[in-house]
Order: C-alpha cells, then structure tokens, then sequence
C-alpha cells in the first residue's frame, strides 16, 4: 500500500498530467482554428506546374498567343488569343460543335471576349487549358490572378465581395492596351472564381452578356460549416466554423455571413449557364442548385449536372463540359462582325 506522501504526489502528477494534455487540446484545436482561418483568408499558393511551363514555352503548339500585362491595381493578367494551328485540345472542341450542329468562324477569328476566374488555390496558369479550347472556337481569354493566388500582391482573399469589379477592370485596360474592343463579353467562374463571376454579373455596371459558373456556392458559411461537420461531426462542425470565421473576420475585416452569392444572383439577367459535379464532396450540388434557383425566373438560364467527377476533377471527365461552355457563350455572346 502505497504511503500518503506518494499517493498525495500520484494525485498531484495525474492532476497536471490531466491540465497538460486538456491545454495541449485546447492549445491545437485554437491552432488548428487560427491555421483554416488563415487559409480562408490567404491560400497557400501554388508555384507553377510543369504543364504551365510548357503552355508558357511553346503556346504556338497549343493554338495561342499569350501575352501577360499587369492592371493598375496590380492584378497580373495573361491574354490568350487564337494564333498558329490548334492544338489537340481546339480540334476536339470544334469537332463536338460541328457534330451538334453549331457554326463556327475559321480559326483565328475573333467573335468575343471571356475573363476567365480561377478557383480558390488555383492561379490564372490553371485556365490554360481551358482558354485552349474556348479561343479555338473564336474566343479571346483574359485570366487574372485573383487576390492571394499566384502573383497578385493582394494577401486577402474575399471570394467575391471586394474582387466584384476586378473583372471588368481587367478586361478594360486589356482591351486598351492591346488594342481591342471589349464587346462584346462573357464571364466564367470556378468554384470561388464562380462567387467571384457571380458578384461581378450583378453589378449594376456589368459588361457581360452571359455568365457560366461551374460548381460554386450559393452560402460561403454554409458550404464551410458543411464541409467541417462530414469530418468532424454536426455537433463540433459549426462551432468549429465559427471560430474559424471569427479569424477570418480579424484578418479580413470582412464576416464570412456577407459571402452570400444566392443574393447577388437574384439580382443577374444575362443568360447564366451553372454546371455542378453531381459527386462533389466540398461544395454539395445542392448548394449549386440553389445558387441556380437564386437566379430570376426571366433569367435565360441552364443547369447541367457533370456524372462521374469531383470538386477537383469537375473540368477533367471525359463528359463534354467544354462544349456544352462553349455553345452557351457563342449563342449568348454575339458579334456579327468578328474581329481578325
């Protein structure tokens, strides 16, 4: 039997072993809170892959021109233009429209303009591929970097809220600069750069005549909230989120309530086209349905659901995604006299 001083110093050392590892808890998880609050507001960003290399090296191969510039807010940009012979990518694109009966201009020809938003941790490189295939239908792409991704010097990142007027901007002083007209214009977004794309349809001054958004969000807070209780329960899950949007707000200045893109989206009358994976496992289809229904009842509007994909991999499916984006901006962006 063990003496009362030992016993006395057992209680004492399972005391402080017990306070040590409750601290040691709660010490990570306002850690692991002030870690995702960070993340929200200032992704960590990606430095470029081998593919955005070898676009960049050798966009000739890929049916492009690609000239960079930076706007006056600092937003580096690249402007890819249909140039040379397409690429494999351009010849997909223009067999899937011809086969459904779509006509197009010869390559090379001009018949608009689209400004292209990347996703949250993507950078404008990412889009490379994309505006592969939409110049080879006629389209001229500019791609920003949108704040705290790739280059931008912008450290804060407010999916929509502060960026609303960052796409207009872009596509103005492109147009200045290498002397084109910015009509007219459409608008695609992904996943954040859809929030994004959505804030900037509904601006009163809004350039766009048709607007695609592949798999956003109509609630930021609810597509957060939900994405913590699938791993940590429905019970810790929103406690969790909001403690993270409490850090978020302290570094942004900006509540994670006001990212509502439902709202500004009753407020969109261009034909709007949103396609979401239908297995997407960070932003729920739902959640892009109901951005979907959002939209005015006279909005000219379409939802196509994507099979056999995620959130990651939604533009990578042999689903033709690409030609269902591209037939909606060449019947929703018109120009009668294409540029050369």
């Amino acid at each position: 039997m063990p003496s009362p001083d030992r016993s006395t110093f057992l209680r004492r050392h399972l005391k402080a072993a017990a306070i040590s590892s409750i601290l040691a808890i709660v010490l990570a998880a306002c850690g692991l809170v002030l870690w995702a609050g960070t993340q929200i507001a200032s992704p960590t960003r990606r430095p470029l892959m081998d593919y955005h290399l070898e676009f960049l090296s050798n966009p000739a191969a890929h049916g492009l021109r690609i000239d960079r510039f930076t706007a006056s807010d600092g937003t580096p940009c690249l402007v890819c233009s249909p140039s040379g012979t397409l690429g494999d990518r351009g010849v997909k694109i223009r067999q899937q429209l011809t086969a459904r009966g779509v006509a197009l201009q010869p390559f090379g020809k001009i018949t608009g303009n689209l400004v292209l938003t990347h996703g949250r941790k993507g950078r404008k490189e990412d889009y490379l591929p994309i505006a592969e295939r939409l110049c080879a239908v006629g389209f001229r792409c500019v791609i920003p970097d949108l704040p705290a991704h790739g280059e931008h010097p912008v450290n804060i990142a407010t999916y929509g809220v502060r960026e609303a007027g960052l796409p207009a901007r872009v596509l103005d002083e492109a147009s200045r600069k290498f002397a084109f007209e910015k009509q007219p214009a459409g608008l695609l977004g992904m996943s954040m750069g859809g929030s994004v794309a959505v804030h900037a349809a509904a601006r009163s001054d809004s350039p766009w005549q048709a607007l695609v958004v592949i798999s956003s969000f109509d609630s930021f807070p609810a597509a957060i909230e939900g994405q913590v209780s699938r791993h940590i329960g429905t019970t810790l899950g929103p406690l969790w989120a909001s403690a993270a949007n409490s850090v978020y707000h302290w570094k942004s200045g900006i509540a994670l309530s006001e990212i509502q893109p439902r709202r500004y989206a009753a407020s969109i009358y261009i034909p709007t086209f949103i396609a979401h994976v239908t297995a997407d496992r960070v932003v729920p289809m739902v959640s892009g349905w109901r951005l979907f229904e959002s939209l005015p009842d006279t909005t000219l509007k379409k939802w196509q659901e994507i099979p056999g994909a995620d959130h990651d991999n939604v533009l990578i499916t042999s689903f033709p995604i690409y030609a269902d984006i591209a037939e909606w901006m060449l019947r929703s962006v018109p120009d009668p006299q294409p540029q050369p």
